[in-house]
């Protein structure tokens, strides 16, 4: 069968360097850190005090208060990420057809802090089950798109994808597949997550994953640094409106640019480490260029997953120069986790916005908290270290791994090509 185009008409962005697509966008290309003190409970005890967390956020400046109440944040992030991105594709609601429009959803969480809240207070009573009555609508992974398709009527596939920090990727990729399989014509995707929280910090103190650079939180996320010690836990959610071309077309709709395809493998090898010689990054890679019918040669950058962690970086990096060869020394690398901190389920679909938003404005956001180069990863490759690096970018990668060996990549390309 021939497949159907895919495009961009619509972004939405919720992250800890700005609260919307174009607060964003600027903080990236200005290098600014979302690292701060964590203001939602006391970190004292805990072996991190900081995190990237939402700056200047009230839920009930978007949502109806009652509504919001019967929320966590990731789904109340989902839906202020979505109707950004739903305004501006510029839907005639009148003549779209919602049974063809659907919601696809990533968060590899889901509402962790509701669960704790409700944990914390039945723990503190007398043994005496009292439930909130929205804690399970509120607490599952899946709430949100079920959220999102109430509010706009969007009757079209609906479901949550869960593959931890690969979630929203996953998630853009099959809202992609059932657009070009030609199941609908429009499909809000993203992610969210809101980890910042008692059992989140703990959790990943725990395991040893987050950066205790506590005397020095602005520069903690160093991916690629020889002296990175793990990553910043962020939190936020970023949304795209996936639309068939001649859809698109037919209406009039300004489009960003075509996604070029998806790619997904497993590393089936350590529930948490990656393979260490990148062989799940490798393998994600190279199937999204076999689905997107392109060759290594033809990109022109890679937004890393880039996490920060010592072995996570430099596994991605050798999986770079194994599938691009000598052209990875031509194309641009970075890491937006470096200010953003890791978005976990979400980080796909914010760094695919960035991602896109390279490619329309020509600037390649840099990886900044760059100090010491590290002697294991390979000097040649330009990871537009501290400084935006402005440059015709015509195809980009974006990678996400996640816990249990889940990798996704998403290619986006210019409309033209």
């Amino acid at each position: 069968m021939v497949l159907k185009r895919v495009v961009v008409t619509g972004l939405g962005a919720l992250t800890p360097i700005g609260n919307n697509v174009q607060e964003y966008w600027n903080a990236l290309i200005n290098g600014v850190s979302g690292a701060a003190p964590i203001t939602y409970f006391d970190p004292a005890k805990f072996r991190t005090h900081f995190a990237c967390e939402l700056k200047n956020f009230n839920a009930e400046d978007y949502l109806d208060r009652k509504e919001a109440r019967k929320m966590d944040r990731y789904a109340q992030y989902a839906m202020v990420a979505s109707e950004e991105a739903v305004t501006d594709a510029g839907f005639d609601f009148e003549t779209l057809d919602k049974d063809r429009a659907g919601v696809i959803w990533g968060s590899g969480i889901g509402g962790l802090e509701t669960f704790q809240i409700e944990m914390l207070n039945f723990a503190a009573g007398d043994g005496t089950p009292k439930f909130n009555p929205f804690f399970i609508p509120k607490m599952i992974s899946d709430i949100a798109c079920g959220h999102i398709s109430i509010k706009y009527g969007f009757r079209g596939p609906n479901f949550a994808t869960v593959s931890a920090c690969a979630s929203s990727t996953n998630a853009i990729i099959d809202a992609f597949n059932y657009i070009r399989l030609g199941h609908a014509d429009v499909m809000v995707t993203g992610g969210s997550e809101a980890a910042v929280t008692i059992a989140g910090m703990g959790g990943f103190n725990a395991m040893h994953a987050l950066s205790t650079r506590n005397d020095d939180h602005k520069t903690a996320s160093r991916p690629m640094d020889k002296d990175r010690d793990g990553f910043v836990l962020g939190e936020g959610a970023g949304a795209l409106i996936l639309e068939e071309y001649e859809h698109a077309i037919a209406r009039g709709a300004t489009i960003y640019c075509e996604i070029g395809g998806g790619g997904m493998s497993a590393d089936a090898y350590h529930i948490t480490a990656p393979h260490p010689d990148g062989l799940g990054a490798k393998n994600v890679m190279l199937n999204c260029l076999r689905d997107a019918g392109l060759q290594p040669t033809d990109v022109d950058g890679v937004n890393m997953h880039g996490t920060s962690t010592p072995l996570g970086d430099l596994a991605e990096s050798k999986a770079i120069t194994h599938v691009f060869g000598e052209h990875a020394y031509k194309m641009s690398l970075n890491s937006t986790k470096s200010m953003t901190g890791h978005l976990l389920g979400a980080a796909g679909a914010v760094e695919t916005i960035s991602s896109i938003l390279s490619m329309k404005y020509g600037i390649v956001p840099p990886t900044i908290n760059h100090f010491t180069d590290d002697e294991n990863i390979d000097p040649k490759l330009n990871f537009t270290f501290n400084v935006a690096q402005k440059r015709e970018m015509n195809v980009v990668m974006s990678n996400t791994f996640g816990f249990g060996g889940h990798n996704a990549c998403v290619l986006v390309k210019k409309l033209d090509l």
